[in-house]
């Protein structure tokens, strides 16, 4: 009803004694309407201006999420707004990063870089219930300063309230008073996670604030014990031939003895078949087969750990599995979705052994076009555990030693070449966009100090692995799609118009275009940018921004493509072990090859997915946000140990506060614009680069630069860089880090 009187078009804002008597309400229910009043606000359905008068939301305030900045200030997230809305350090009241706020916006946005701005007037949900961060001990009282630079203001911990903890002990405080414009938060010391410069507590700390679960419950290590070590499967063993081929998906059959558990499987251990991974991978998850048809084609087997025989629908073990959605890969550990029990034992498919998996078996045409395919649950037998670096010496480098050493399994190596490049080339073709970033791997010793960081580029053998798993996924998601299953699909959408118009904007100042078509873009024409930029200075840099004008990739229960594989269909299907949305996919599927799924099972699955879509794609976030920054920090300490030391490196980014430069290691660092003392800098915000005000002299974008390493700060996480004095006449003389 209030909601009907606020909207009418002769309604002018109220307070709540105006509107008490315009509704004639009694004195005696003033409070209840005030209450009513209270909740609408909360929930954002109706606005309170700073008189107390109320109205329609848009009328005076807005709800929105906060994020906060290192400076004090903050933006506002707006659903329907295309900007966010600034907010003033002075006006951001009790608000802290994450928090769910409404906020009244004070001036619009007046277009020329300027945002509209706005006040906090209530925070609706506090985000932050605990921070991890570093505790500073003064006379009687302490202060914890967040980890997370986003919350800008330190957490008073009065008294008797710090266990005991000192300075330089990296903490978790739960807050107890959020405080206001005049006061800081208020906490208290629940744990002690070490001293700053304590082996460990570095990744730790990061573990704690992004909440990552570590140990797992007793339940759910009770239903594990019950998990077998060995999967047991009747009839004759390994003994016979392996089948070489060529054989068709008609020829696949399930051994008429086998009952139970075993029932329909498709028995594939006489096929030979291989792991491909990398040398310290332990949960292995598909294996591959593949051999010639006879008629010029292919048969491609990609075959999956069968997970979901071992992890049962809403058992513990299940319910925990969701909770964390995704194993994280940590630089000095891993937090995984399933016990080592499972991860590494029953479901990992370790050669030598009888493993449970569902296959995707292909029948590939000469140009890698799927002709048929079935899916079955099948029992496996891995012949050979190979690595990325072995396979790409035998398929790349013809490594006499290790072709000698796998000589059985030389020519299925040459033929998973051959296909790779097959399904590659067809992909480019439909305009898929291949992403090649520098990647690095950072090498610790036992007490978790860097000593080197490693370039990680892919080679023939990891792209053999992420083809074949590709035509898999493919395959899967238009099978379940075409049968109208309630399904959960990886779906990359279109980039937004104007991003891609900046970008078209930004790009134009290196000498190369972008076509659109009515403000869409195809992908190919991405990846006629990416081919044309291959090898040039500002090759990272435009790959770069060309990747964060895309959209995130998600899952939904929609399919609606996948802009960046420029593919119809796209799913998850090839890691169960370390992915919930492959496990959730893996039971539909099963209960369809069982005779299909009923009404009641459908509409199950229709009830549940939307949920697990959400949140698993919110925790793959999570996840892809606490491995960034473990290795920033890690980065971070490494270079701390060449201070003063002199590098080559390329400019990555331009601001009006200095040049980001990034080292062939992958660490980037800022030399700040303060540091050019030859000439006073201003920044060319339409070209991306530094002009000097007296000299002309420029630092462009993919510009090649010699730095010296200035400092690191290890809780900032962050590397400063200056010019060395004769940096001018210095190019191509650094170090290699």
């Amino acid at each position: 009803m209030l909601e009907e009187v606020m909207n009418d078009k002769s309604y002018v804002p109220m307070k709540a004694k105006e509107l008490a008597m315009l509704l004639g309400i009694p004195k005696s229910q003033r409070d209840e309407l005030t209450q009513v009043l209270d909740y609408l606000v909360s929930e954002g359905r109706i606005g309170i201006s700073k008189k107390g008068k109320y109205g329609k939301p848009e009328v005076f305030s807005v709800n929105g999420i906060f994020c906060g900045h290192p400076k004090g200030f903050g933006f506002v997230t707006v659903e329907g707004m295309e900007q966010d809305v600034f907010i003033p350090e002075d006006r951001t009241g009790a608000a802290l990063h994450g928090d769910r706020v409404q906020i009244v916006v004070e001036s619009q946005d007046r277009g020329g870089g300027r945002r509209a701005e706005g006040s906090v007037l209530k925070v609706l949900e506090h985000a932050n219930k605990e921070v991890v961060g570093y505790y500073q001990k003064s006379k009687g009282f302490g202060f914890v300063i967040p980890d997370n630079q986003k919350i800008s203001k330190d957490i008073f911990i009065p008294q008797g309230c710090d266990m005991g903890a000192v300075t330089g002990h990296k903490v978790v405080a739960r807050i107890k008073e959020f405080g206001d414009a005049n006061h800081k938060p208020e906490g208290v010391v629940t744990e002690i996670l070490g001293h700053v410069n304590d082996p460990g507590t570095d990744i730790l700390s990061i573990v704690r604030a992004y909440g990552l679960p570590e140990e797992f419950p007793p339940e759910v290590m009770d239903e594990v014990e019950g998990c077998p070590d060995e999967v047991a499967v009747p009839g004759p063993g390994r003994d016979e031939e392996t089948w070489d081929g060529p054989y068709g998906i008609g020829d696949l059959t399930s051994p008429a003895d086998w009952t139970g558990d075993l029932a329909g499987r498709l028995d594939l251990r006489g096929l030979r078949t291989v792991t491909i991974d990398g040398e310290d991978a332990k949960d292995l998850d598909d294996a591959v087969t593949l051999c010639r048809d006879g008629q010029g084609g292919y048969i491609l087997g990609v075959h999956i750990a069968d997970v979901s025989h071992y992890v049962k629908e809403g058992r513990p073990l299940d319910k925990e599995a969701l909770k964390r959605g995704t194993s994280v890969y940590l630089v000095d550990r891993v937090i995984p979705m399933l016990p080592h029990k499972l991860s590494n034992g029953i479901c990992s498919l370790n050669a030598g052994t009888d493993r449970l998996a569902l296959s995707c078996i292909m029948e590939l045409d000469a140009q890698g076009n799927v002709l048929g395919h079935k899916i079955a649950e099948t029992v496996i037998h891995v012949d050979r555990r190979m690595t990325y670096t072995a396979v790409n010496a035998i398929v790349t480098d013809g490594d006499e030693a290790v072709m000698a050493e796998y000589e059985g399994f030389v020519p299925m190596f040459m033929l998973m070449k051959e296909v790779s490049d097959i399904l590659r080339e067809k992909r480019k073709k439909r305009g898929a966009i291949d992403f090649d970033f520098p990647e690095s791997k950072i090498i610790l010793d036992a007490q978790g100090k860097p000593l080197e960081i490693k370039p990680y580029e892919r080679n023939a053998a990891t792209k053999i692995i992420e083809d074949f798993m590709l035509a898999a996924n493919e395959t899967v998601a238009e099978d379940y799609f075409w049968q109208s299953l309630p399904f959960l699909y990886r779906t990359h959408d279109n980039p937004d118009p104007e991003k891609m118009k900046q970008l078209g904007t930004f790009i134009h100042n290196f000498g190369y275009f972008i076509r659109l078509q009515q403000g869409e873009i195809h992908p190919k024409e991405l990846q006629k940018l990416l081919d044309k930029i291959e090898g040039t200075p500002e090759e990272v840099l435009l790959s770069r921004l060309t990747l964060r004008s895309m959209k995130q990739a998600k899952y939904t229960t929609l399919c609606s493509g996948h802009f960046g594989l420029a593919a119809r269909y796209y799913t998850h299907f090839t890691s169960p072990i370390r992915r919930y949305p492959d496990l959730q996919i893996h039971r539909i599927i099963k209960e369809s090859l069982k005779g299909g799924l009923g009404e009641k099972r459908a509409g199950h699955y229709e009830a549940i997915l939307p949920g697990v879509a959400m949140q698993t794609s919110a925790l793959e976030r999570r996840a892809e946000e606490a491995e960034r920054e473990t290795d920033k920090l890690k980065k971070c300490e490494y270079m701390s140990r060449f201070i003063g030391q002199e590098f080559d490196g390329v400019i990555s980014g331009v601001t009006n506060w200095g040049l980001y430069v990034e080292l062939p290691n992958t660490v980037e660092g800022l030399v700040r614009i303060s540091e050019l003392r030859d000439d006073y800098y201003i920044f060319d915000e339409q070209h991306y680069e530094l002009v000097g005000e007296m000299t002309r002299k420029t630092f462009k974008l993919g510009q090649p630069i010699r730095v010296q390493v200035a400092s690191t700060d290890r809780l900032l996480r962050t590397v400063d860089f200056i010019l060395p004095r004769d940096w001018d006449r210095s190019a191509g003389k650094g170090a290699s880090v």
